[in-house]
């Protein structure tokens, strides 16, 4: 990669960490393959780090599967999601085309990514000080919980950073706070909706102590992450 060509991928970056929704919305307003392919490969890396760090608790081939798993997440999410976000919009009160919708998702996705590229060496120094899968149970599962609770919350804060600058977006495009929120929470509803289920069928990420490492559970298509967290919650309420 030549100086020139570093010099605009990092420009990319910085305009879209730091919201600049003018500069953003004509980037939507054209289809261009060069800046498409930016975000995939800025979403593969960051995301990939991510999962990485996130699996090497449980062991280097647990961090290999995460580095693969972590980004189909994202992408999954965004593909199965741009064509409702785009039939909603104008049902909202904004008229974008399909590939408008892929790309403003794309964007607040590669926004998130990047940023949890950035948090991975916080994520691996966590992980690296956790208690190992090789010391009792109690002590495995106390790692495999501060892992999991600092993993929710570097995703949550990479959530909302992303989700404010999408709406700084959508506040521009639609020209009306009002019908901006109302095509926020309707696409963060459907975002949050796909992405869970799509994280569960994906699943292991972190890598249970007493199960084994596996790309996917060979139970992975049996229920459902909304049955699981019913059956979770009756089962709390009912002890």
């Amino acid at each position: 990669m030549n100086s020139a060509s570093s010099t605009l991928d990092l420009r990319q970056a910085g305009v879209l960490l730091r919201g600049e929704s003018g500069e953003i919305a004509r980037w939507i307003d054209r289809w261009e393959t060069k800046r498409l392919w930016y975000c995939v490969v800025a979403v593969f890396a960051g995301a990939s780090l991510f999962g990485a760090a996130l699996g090497e608790w449980r062991s280097p081939l647990q961090a290999f599967y995460g580095g693969i798993k972590f980004p189909m997440v994202l992408f999954l999410t965004t593909a199965g999601t741009a064509l409702l976000n785009g039939m909603l919009a104008p049902l909202l009160g904004l008229n974008i085309k399909f590939r408008q919708s892929l790309l403003i998702i794309l964007f607040s996705h590669t926004i998130a990514a990047i940023i949890l590229g950035g948090f991975s060496p916080i994520l691996l120094f966590v992980v690296c000080n956790a208690p190992p899968i090789q010391t009792s149970s109690s002590a495995s599962w106390a790692g495999h919980s501060v892992v999991l609770v600092v993993e929710v919350g570097l995703i949550a804060f990479a959530g909302i950073l992303a989700n404010v600058r999408l709406r700084q977006l959508l506040d521009r495009l639609s020209g009306s706070p009002p019908v901006s929120r109302r095509i926020m929470l309707a696409w963060l509803g459907a975002n949050l909706f796909l992405g869970a289920q799509i994280s569960w069928l994906l699943r292991p990420f972190v890598g249970s102590p007493e199960l084994p490492v596996e790309f996917l559970r060979s139970n992975a298509f049996h229920g459902n992450f909304y049955e699981t967290v019913f059956l979770a919650l009756k089962n709390l309420l009912n002890s």
